[in-house]
């Protein structure tokens, strides 16, 4: 078995793309405009506590007795639905501690790139490390990476490594690139979010609701390739990047309507 080539430098893109991107982009703001890193810190936070803790822990009590999985609109509904309750209150509730200290569209920004810089972190740039790791081990064995296991390695934890493996050597390389562009276009449209959220915080509370529906119909094309409704990543990350940057022209319109009297960056706190 062997990892194309090709496929170990999507990786490598993917994993930098994910890092990178929201870390680079939040230095360059705050060099230039001081945008303030605190909201970024809650922004990481917050996806950590509401995401990965409160919005599983509710998934695991809802799936635990209800089998939603087996009506395709439900499940769909559901998951797009819960998905932007818990990320867009996530914001609402950051953005009203948070305004005590910070007035200016800067704290939307940095919350935005904390927020979806933790999730691209987390889910991918991680995901691919561990991917480019485990690619070099199986292009640099001589024979099977499984022959070479421990004989302690049984079971689940050995069948989940042979179908890491399968799946690496058998994945177009395409799929690693997209996993980076998909990222980027994700940070783009948590930082536009966040700008609606921020603007429902100090000026009009009926863009929180706005913002959970905005977020649940982005999701509904990715749920739908999960389910295999959805066939064409191609697909996907088209209607992905397209909908990144329609929000980013909203956040910005929403901008120029309400900042006005809040467009500062920053406050001049950290």
């Amino acid at each position: 078995m062997h990892v194309s080539i090709v496929s170990i430098v999507f990786m490598v893109f993917s994993a930098l793309a994910a890092i990178g991107a929201p870390i680079g982009v939040f230095i360059v703001l705050h060099k230039k405009y001081k945008t303030p890193v605190l909201p970024m810190v809650v922004g990481m936070g917050a996806f950590i506590v509401f995401v990965l803790i409160l919005e599983q822990a509710v998934h695991a009590f809802v799936f635990a007795r209800y089998n939603l999985r087996e009506n395709l609109f439900l499940y769909t509904v559901y998951g797009t639905l819960m998905a932007g309750v818990f990320e867009e209150t996530a914001r609402l509730l950051s953005f009203s501690v948070l305004k005590r200290k910070y007035k200016g569209v800067g704290v939307g920004l940095s919350y935005g790139l904390g927020h979806g810089g933790a999730e691209a972190i987390l889910i991918v740039g991680i995901a691919m490390i561990v991917n480019i790791v485990l690619s070099i081990v199986i292009n640099s064995s001589s024979g099977s990476v499984l022959d070479n296991l421990p004989a302690a390695i049984q079971g689940g934890t050995l069948e989940q490594l042979n179908a890491s493996i399968q799946a690496l050597t058998t994945t177009a390389p395409y799929f690693f690139l997209f996993g980076g562009i998909e990222r980027i276009f994700a940070v783009a449209i948590q930082v536009a979010l966040s700008i609606v959220v921020f603007y429902a915080v100090s000026k009009k509370l009926w863009l929180y609701p706005l913002a959970i529906l905005i977020h649940a119909l982005l999701d509904v094309p990715a749920a739908l390739m999960q389910l295999g409704v959805i066939k064409s990543i191609f697909l996907v990350e088209g209607l992905t990047g397209l909908s990144a940057v329609l929000l980013l022209l909203f956040a910005r319109y929403l901008h120029k309507n309400f900042g006005s009297d809040c467009n500062s960056f920053d406050t001049g706190a950290l």
